[in-house]
């Protein structure tokens, strides 16, 4: 059985998978070794939350996960998270389901995350939620021509449909449905997600604020 809490009427939802060495990272393996580039997912997924934590208590979190179990993630995090799995399909398939489980239970505003970009800190969650009271849509730009962060205040499908994930042209194609749909968005800052050698400096400029604070 899987833990769930009562979710608020904003609503934020991260994306992870569990840090399984050789599983996770796969793209900086060849730099980190399997371990360390699990190592590497297991402190960016710890952060991301650390600062999803700092959001108004008025906001539920839920951790959709994959890989792993619910025995393993709740002895990593604690127990005090709501869990669920992500389930089957695509990213989009996977989504759509989180949303739609968070509109019927209540939310008027979901915000998705992933644990990639730790530059999306507690600032640019508040400034999501924020744009949410105006805007149908809220996508937060990725370097590599994805997006970090997609709020919405109701369920539109359309937007996860016929997407090529983990190319350069997922957020152009998103904004072009919802250009299409005459959906009401705005976008956050440009951020580069971690997942090249070369992205490791973001997050060695991370560690040093972190340290700095």
């Amino acid at each position: 059985m899987l833990t769930s809490r009562q979710i608020s009427q904003q609503h934020l939802i991260i994306f992870t998978r569990y840090p399984e060495a050789g599983k996770t990272k796969t793209r900086l393996i060849s730099t980190l070794g399997d371990i360390g580039a699990a190592n590497l997912q297991r402190q960016m997924i710890e952060y991301t939350i650390s600062q999803a934590q700092k959001l108004p208590r008025s906001i539920s979190i839920e951790v959709r996960f994959a890989g792993g179990n619910l025995q393993l993630m709740e002895e990593w995090l604690g127990a005090s998270l709501s869990y669920q799995f992500q389930g089957e399909g695509d990213l989009g398939d996977r989504m759509v389901r989180s949303l739609s489980d968070a509109f019927e239970q209540n939310a008027t505003q979901a915000v998705i995350i992933g644990t990639d970009c730790p530059d999306a800190d507690v600032y640019i969650l508040e400034q999501a939620f924020a744009k949410l009271q105006n805007f149908d849509l809220v996508l937060g730009p990725a370097v590599d021509g994805g997006y970090y962060l997609i709020g919405l205040r109701r369920l539109i499908p359309e937007l996860f449909i016929n997407i090529d994930w983990g190319t350069t042209q997922v957020l152009q194609a998103t904004l072009d449905v919802a250009n299409k749909l005459n959906i009401v968005y705005t976008c956050l800052p440009v951020l580069s997600d971690i997942d090249r050698p070369e992205d490791l400096l973001v997050w060695e400029r991370i560690l040093h604020k972190e340290a700095r604070d």
